[in-house]
């Protein structure tokens, strides 16, 4: 017990804490790195096989990469992060979970990832992206806070251009966003060569508009055949978490029960 106990203090900065994930994995987070529900839904809609080679871009403190190990990891996992804070966390969480000779985490910006990563290799790129487009909205006066909500590191089209890079041909890219960019998705997707062949919507009640869009295209896929799958309830009538978002947090899901 000492021993688990001393070396999570040795993990551990300042105003820092573990974030149990589920089956004995758990994130480093601080109030700067965190996640949100946004998170734990792209990392279920784009889980990877056990034999894919998958890729994490703007990783952030980590999660959506240590879920993919939650409970069948796949064969390798690389996590992007631009800022140093955010991998430097991640890193540490990866030695806390014993994940190294999985995971690998890059402290790079997604657009120059030449010689750092074999482009053409990867099976699937995901990305929970800054949802407002640079220079809208209010600006966070929180470098860390306005670089993961605005786009001021990457554009949309900066990210799935890079996406369609690092993908083999027929490899899939996963990505969430508000409603109101769907279109501006949809279209950056086409016009990097990933063709948009999944959407799903995701409400908070059956009374409620969506809140989110998850997305998944195919890099050289054939122009249409876009599947609308059934809408993702987060709550149902009764104001509780609905079945499958139970599903989807798994053991994580104590913590809102």
């Amino acid at each position: 017990m000492s021993m688990c106990v001393n070396m999570r203090s040795g993990m551990l900065k300042q105003n820092e804490h573990l974030e149990p994930l589920g089956n004995n994995i758990s994130v480093i987070v601080s109030e700067e790195n965190h996640f949100s529900t946004d998170t734990i839904l792209l990392a279920n809609f784009s889980s990877p096989k056990k034999h894919e080679k998958v890729i994490e871009l703007g990783a952030g403190c980590g999660t959506i990469s240590l879920i993919w190990c939650r409970n069948i990891p796949p064969k390798s996992v690389t996590s992007v992060e631009i800022q140093p804070e955010g991998a430097d966390m991640l890193r540490r969480s990866v030695e806390y979970n014993n994940l190294s000779d999985i995971i690998t985490v890059i402290n790079g910006d997604l657009r120059h990832l030449q010689g750092l990563v074999e482009f053409g290799s990867f099976d699937m790129v995901a990305m929970n992206p800054p949802y407002k487009i640079g220079g809208g909205g209010i600006v966070n006066p929180d470098k860390q806070k306005q670089i993961a909500r605005h786009e001021t590191e990457c554009t949309l089209d900066d990210i799935t251009k890079t996406a369609a890079k690092l993908l083999r041909f027929g490899g899939r890219f996963c990505i969430c966003q508000r409603p109101e960019r769907l279109t501006d998705v949809l279209l950056s997707m086409r016009n990097s060569g990933i063709e948009p062949k999944k959407l799903r919507l995701v409400q908070q009640r059956k009374d409620k508009a969506p809140k989110l869009f998850l997305a998944e295209g195919k890099r050289g896929g054939q122009p249409g055949g876009l599947v609308t799958l059934p809408t993702l309830f987060i709550e149902g009538d009764d104001f509780e978490l609905s079945q499958e978002m139970i599903d989807i947090y798994g053991d994580y899901k104590e913590k809102y029960l």
